[in-house]
């Protein structure tokens, strides 16, 4: 009898645990896209409702990132050799000027400099309790949702990502780095920079995605090399899976969503989202709900 029950409840604990891997995943393949914070969300998840992909261990957060990865990598894999083939090329023949596959790939390549540079160096910061805070997550929501609805006032929303200057993708590239801190959001930040600098919605969200591809991959990889190093057992090995086909296949239905949406739509509806979602949390904080 006793043996039974133990045998129930492990069963129980294991679908439970598929469940929150799959949630997991959903979450990150919707967030890490659309421009409302995954990590404001993972952090708001974990402090209301105890949703934490740590739990899991460093496998299943290198799961999720590797999904993502794979999702913005199967959308845009044409850009993505163009861009490596022009890159290559570059160095017998450079044209930056007329060269937009060139152009695009030294872009995105300086864009990546400042991310790189500030999440290696001031990751502890980022990871510590001040700024991992529903406050922070509340005011960021709020700054960032404000700036959607300015730029698309103030932006003229004409031109494409080729034509940006080095200066201005080192610009959008520090506006990457600022999704460190949780609700910022790394293609929110990224597509409202573009929209002040003038591109079109969908050149800036695209320019985002493809600036995100070495900075996902770069982070995931060191963290691949620890995951190795220390193996998985059959029950991480099974969440591994969950989690990165899910965030994968979620992933790359949000992407081809949020481009087709951003042709014919504003950013307004995400910043009424963001402001909505803060003024929940808000009201939870003040009557002193969440944090167990």
């Amino acid at each position: 009898m006793v043996c039974r029950l133990r045998s129930s409840e492990l069963r129980i604990r294991v679908l439970l645990e598929l469940f929150q891997a799959v949630l997991l995943g959903v979450v990150q393949g919707l967030t890490e896209f659309l421009p409302v914070s995954s990590s404001g969300h993972l952090l708001l998840g974990q402090y209301f409702l105890g949703l934490d992909q740590e739990r899991f261990g460093l496998s299943f957060d290198v799961a999720l990132h590797m999904g993502t990865l794979l999702a913005v990598v199967s959308y845009f894999w044409r850009d993505l050799l163009r861009m490596a083939f022009a890159f290559f090329r570059s160095f017998s023949h450079r044209d930056l000027s007329n060269d937009a596959d060139q152009r695009m790939a030294y872009l995105i390549i300086a864009a990546t400099v400042p991310a790189a540079g500030i999440g290696y160096f001031l990751e502890p910061f980022f990871e510590g309790p001040v700024v991992r805070s529903p406050w922070v997550v509340v005011f960021n929501f709020v700054l960032i949702g404000t700036l959607f609805i300015v730029g698309e006032a103030v932006g003229s929303r004409t031109r494409r990502a080729s034509k940006l200057g080095f200066g201005e993708a080192v610009g959008i590239g520090f506006a990457q780095a600022a999704a460190l801190v949780p609700g910022v959001s790394r293609s929110g930040g990224t597509i409202t920079l573009g929209l002040f600098l003038g591109l079109r919605r969908e050149e800036a969200a695209r320019f985002s995605f493809l600036m995100s591809v070495p900075i996902i991959a770069g982070a995931g990889g060191l963290q691949v090399g620890e995951v190795i190093s220390r193996g998985m057992s059959f029950s991480q090995m099974l969440l591994f899976v969950v989690g990165f086909v899910t965030s994968a296949a979620v992933g790359y239905v949000t992407i081809r969503f949020l481009l087709n949406y951003l042709t014919r739509h504003s950013l307004r509806a995400f910043a009424f989202y963001r402001f909505a979602v803060a003024g929940i949390v808000t009201i939870l904080l003040l009557i002193g709900l969440g944090g167990f």
